[in-house]
C-alpha cells in the first residue's frame, strides 16, 4: 500500500472532525493542517525551534532504535553487548525497553505521549525495520526544509550558569522576533546517512548535536551561529553535556533517552499552546496576517473612494440617477477587503480550493473536513459580503440629488 492510499485511508476516517496533533506530528493530514502548515505557522512566530526540537529528538530515538535493532540483527543481546545501558534501563526504565527486549510485556518502560510507533508512517516503519540491510538507507527523514551542512563539536565547559536571560515561557523566545520570510541554515541533518551499521559514537554525536543546538545557554554556540535555546522548567534543563570531557560508561548509557522528558514537554506545550491556535487559523481561515492586514488597508482606501464617488454623484445630482448603481464594483471590492480581514478567510480563494501558506502563495485544500468547514464560512462571507454591499448601493440610489 502506497502513501497515499495511506493518506486516502487515514483521511477518511476524518470527515466529521478535526485532525489531533498526534496525527499532524505523523504526517497522516493533509494540507492546510498537514505539518508543513503547521512549521510555517510556528515560524510566523518565531517558535519554530521548538518543534525544531522534537523532530530532532524524534530522530534521535529513530538513530537509537536503528542502533538496537542492528545489535539484535548481528547475533547479540542488548546485554551482551552494553551492559551498562541495560543495566541503567533495568533500574531507571527506558523507552525503548520492549525494542532491546528488557520486558515483552512492556515493563520497566517509560510511558510515551507520542511514541515513535505512533508517529511513523508505514514507510518510515519499513525502512527502519530494514535498517542495516542496505548502506544507503537512512533513518527518519524529517519534513524541514534547510538542512545544516556543519556537524556540532564537543564543548567541556561546564554551563551552570546563565549566560543570558531565558524565556518564560516555550512560545516567548529570549531575543526572537517573528519572521514571515527568513528561513534559518542552521538546522540538524534531514537524513542521517547510513554507510555503515550506527555505532555508540553517532548516538553521543547525536545527542551532543541536540544539546549545543537546543538546550545550551544562549551565546555558546562554538560556531558563533543564531541562539535556538528553547525554553524548559527548570526541572527539565540540561546544563551540561555529560559526554563532553570523558567518556564514562555510566554517562554513555544515559544517551539513549537523555533528551525524551524534555520532548514530551515541548510536545504537551504545543499540543496545549500552538496547536489549537493553528486549527483555527487554518482550519476556519485561509489567510495569513500579513495578507489579511494588506487587506484591510486595501479595504479602507478603497471603500473611501467608494464613498467619495457616491457623496459626489449625489450633490452633483448627476443624470441619469440609474448611474449610482455602478457604486456597486468598489463596494463590493471594499467590503469583500474588509470582511476578509475581519474573518481572515478569502470566500473566493476558497471556493478555488485554495489556501495561503506564505502572503498570496497558495496550496490546495486536500483535508476533507476543513474543506467543508472553510466552505460553510466562505457561504456566510458571501452572503455577509452581498447584503452589505446591496444596502450601500440601494441606499445613496435612493437618497435624493441635491446639486450643491
Amino acid at each position: 500500500m502506497d502513501a497515499d492510499q495511506q493518506q486516502d485511508e487515514w483521511a477518511s476516517t476524518r470527515n466529521n472532525r478535526l485532525p489531533s496533533f498526534t496525527e499532524v506530528l505523523s504526517r497522516r493530514t493533509r494540507p492546510p493542517v498537514d505539518l508543513f502548515m503547521f512549521y510555517l505557522f510556528l515560524q510566523r512566530e518565531g517558535a519554530e525551534d521548538i518543534l525544531d526540537f522534537w523532530l530532532d529528538v524524534q530522530q534521535h530515538e529513530n538513530l537509537c532504535r536503528a542502533y538496537f535493532k542492528d545489535v539484535r540483527k548481528s547475533g547479540r543481546t542488548i546485554k551482551e553487548d552494553w551492559p551498562q545501558y541495560w543495566d541503567y534501563a533495568r533500574r531507571r526504565g527506558s523507552i525503548y525497553g520492549t525494542v532491546v527486549g528488557l520486558n515483552q510485556n512492556g515493563g520497566g518502560t517509560k510511558r510515551s505521549t507520542a511514541s515513535t510507533g505512533e508517529m511513523l508512517t508505514e514507510q518510515e516503519k519499513h525502512t527502519l525495520a530494514t535498517a542495516g540491510n542496505d548502506g544507503r538507507r537512512s533513518v527518519s527523514p524529517d519534513p524541514r526544509l534547510v538542512a545544516s551542512t556543519s556537524p556540532a563539536t564537543a564543548v567541556g565547559t561546564d554551563l551552570d550558569h546563565d549566560i543570558a536571560p531565558r524565556s518564560s515561557t516555550p512560545f516567548s523566545l529570549s531575543r526572537r522576533t517573528p519572521t514571515l520570510f527568513a528561513r534559518r541554515a542552521s538546522r540538524a541533518p534531514t537524513v542521517i546517512p547510513r554507510a555503515a551499521a550506527i555505532t555508540r559514537a553517532d548516538l553521543v554525536a547525536s545527542a551532543e548535536r541536540i544539546f549545543l543546538r537546543y538546550l545550551s545557554p544562549a551565546g555558546t554556540s562554538p560556531n558563533g551561529g543564531e541562539s535556538h535555546e528553547i525554553y524548559l522548567p527548570p526541572a527539565l534543563r540540561v546544563h551540561s553535556f555529560p559526554l563532553s570531557s570523558h567518556n564514562d560508561p555510566g554517562a554513555l548509557a544515559q544517551v539513549p533517552d537523555m533528551f525524551h522528558a524534555q520532548k514530551e514537554y515541548c510536545f504537551r506545550a504545543m499540543e496545549q499552546d500552538a496547536f489549537p491556535r493553528f486549527l483555527r487559523a487554518k482550519a476556519f481561515g485561509n489567510l495569513t496576517p500579513m495578507s489579511a492586514l494588506i487587506r484591510l488597508v486595501a479595504g479602507l482606501i478603497l471603500l473611501w473612494i467608494a464613498l467619495a464617488v457616491a457623496f459626489s454623484l449625489v450633490f452633483l445630482d448627476v443624470k441619469p440617477k440609474s448611474k449610482r448603481f455602478f457604486l456597486f464594483l468598489p463596494f463590493t471590492f471594499a467590503i469583500l477587503f474588509l470582511i476578509s480581514h475581519q474573518y481572515e478567510l478569502d470566500p473566493i480563494l476558497v471556493f478555488l480550493g485554495q489556501s495561503e501558506t506564505t502572503p498570496f502563495r497558495t496550496l490546495r485544500i486536500r483535508e476533507p473536513y476543513v474543506k467543508k468547514l472553510l466552505l460553510g464560512r466562505a457561504i456566510w462571507v458571501s452572503v455577509l459580503v452581498a447584503a452589505t454591499v446591496t444596502a450601500l448601493t440601494m441606499l445613496f440610489w435612493a437618497v435624493p440629488g441635491h446639486r450643491l
